[in-house]
């Protein structure tokens, strides 16, 4: 579905350095659901390569995945294999525009750093996003929660050192993100209450690997964060560029750390918690 990532090439070292950052304030959101967590039924729309399914997949009574990259599914698969053996589980490759589930059949429905891939934006009053959300609220019962995982513009911004490198890049990918305010009063178009904005400021998007200074030098890491697919090829050969120029120099350990900083306040996500209204 991504209008700029190929995830059928991304797919295949994506996992090298992801986490699923988050994934404890969305178990807690489900949690204080009407239903008691171990017998939700959740569905993880966009779900790549199942790093916030296979999480839940012991803590609820089913997760199905959603996903158009079948590549990434076929990741997924490995992950949660055990629970789809045990009907746990079930992945379904489909479009996000017309989910292939009837109306209220889910407890929960998370969304994790999806949204941005759909390629609308302020200038069209984000209809697609406007449409999917539409979707998410329509396969949700009365009093199921909603959890969608995104970034604020100023964590897109400040929350990765490495976007100092690809500014240019990163202000595309910040354009992308709807704000938390208008997304919250879509959320309240389509019958859904807003119950709380959540930012966890422990652990990284690329967990341990965030911090490596020489990642931008290697394709299967910067495959982790589809960002550098949005720079032209002149901003990677600069962002490359300028990596080994501080590496030579001895330059590049302080350059993270600096640039760093502001993540450890910012946060790199923001999960916004709605429910069904009735």
């Amino acid at each position: 579905m991504s209008t700029y990532e190929d995830y059928a090439v991304a797919s295949r070292s994506y996992d090298l350095s992801r986490t699923p950052v988050g994934i404890e304030i969305t178990l807690g959101c489900l949690a204080a659901g009407a239903t008691p967590l171990d017998r939700q039924r959740v569905l993880d729309a966009g779900c790549g390569t199942g790093n916030y399914a296979a999480p839940l997949a012991d803590r609820v009574a089913r997760v199905d995945g959603v996903d158009a990259s079948e590549a990434m599914l076929g990741r997924a698969r490995e992950k949660l294999a055990d629970a789809l053996d045990h009907g746990r589980a079930s992945l379904v490759r489909a479009s996000l525009y017309g989910l292939p589930f009837a109306d209220a059949s889910f407890d929960g429905v998370m969304v994790n750093q999806v949204l941005h891939h759909l390629g609308d934006g302020a200038d069209d009053g984000w209809s697609r996003h406007r449409r999917v959300v539409a979707e998410l609220a329509r396969v949700l019962r009365p009093g199921g929660s909603l959890c969608v995982n995104t970034c604020s513009a100023r964590q897109v911004r400040e929350g990765d050192w490495y976007f100092r490198l690809i500014p240019d890049a990163a202000e595309r990918l910040a354009a992308r993100y709807l704000p938390a305010e208008a997304l919250e009063e879509l959320l309240g178009e389509v019958g859904i209450s807003v119950r709380g904005r959540h930012v966890p400021v422990r652990g990284a998007l690329q967990g341990e690997a965030l911090l490596d200074g020489t990642g931008p030098l290697r394709q299967e890491w910067r495959d982790a964060d589809s960002t550098w697919a949005l720079a032209t090829d002149e901003e990677l050969d600069r962002a490359i560029a300028s990596v080994r120029r501080m590496a030579d120099a001895g330059e590049l350990e302080e350059f993270v750390a600096e640039n760093d900083r502001p993540r450890r306040d910012l946060g790199q996500v923001t999960v916004v918690h709605g429910v069904v209204d009735g």
